[in-house]
């Protein structure tokens, strides 16, 4: 499920990190990932808001994951010291309120290294 493009979205990813390095604040990464998409052919959404509702209701809020990619797998961002449980709530409730199964985690901000984790929500196979 999306597995040659979650490829490709990380070897974007490797890129970014690899003419940056570590250190800069989010925005720089987010936006240098971007570039580095289009500059591969990969099709991606940017901030793209998401309704919102509770029971039934229409929120005034948006969720705004940092990136769609490909179509059907949702990319949360970040520039920490590390990867913590919030990051990756953060994550599947974007993933479920879109119904897409497949999102990644891509950490920046370690010294030494990209840090991804790649997710699968069984639950919501089959249902987009």
């Amino acid at each position: 499920m999306f597995e040659d493009e979650g490829y490709k979205l990380i070897g974007a990813a490797f890129e970014v990190f690899n003419q940056l390095g570590y250190g800069m604040a989010e925005e720089i990464y987010h936006q240098s990932l971007e570039i580095e998409l289009a500059l591969r052919g990969i099709p991606y959404v940017s901030k793209q808001p998401i309704t919102a509702t509770y029971k039934g209701h229409q929120l005034e809020t948006f969720f705004k994951p940092d990136l769609i990619v490909s179509g059907g797998m949702v990319v949360e961002l970040k520039a920490v010291s590390d990867l913590v449980p919030e990051h990756e709530a953060q994550l599947f409730n974007y993933m479920r309120i879109i119904n897409h199964p497949v999102g990644y985690l891509v950490n920046f901000g370690q010294p030494n290294a990209l840090q991804w984790k790649r997710y699968i929500l069984s639950d919501l196979r089959g249902k987009n």
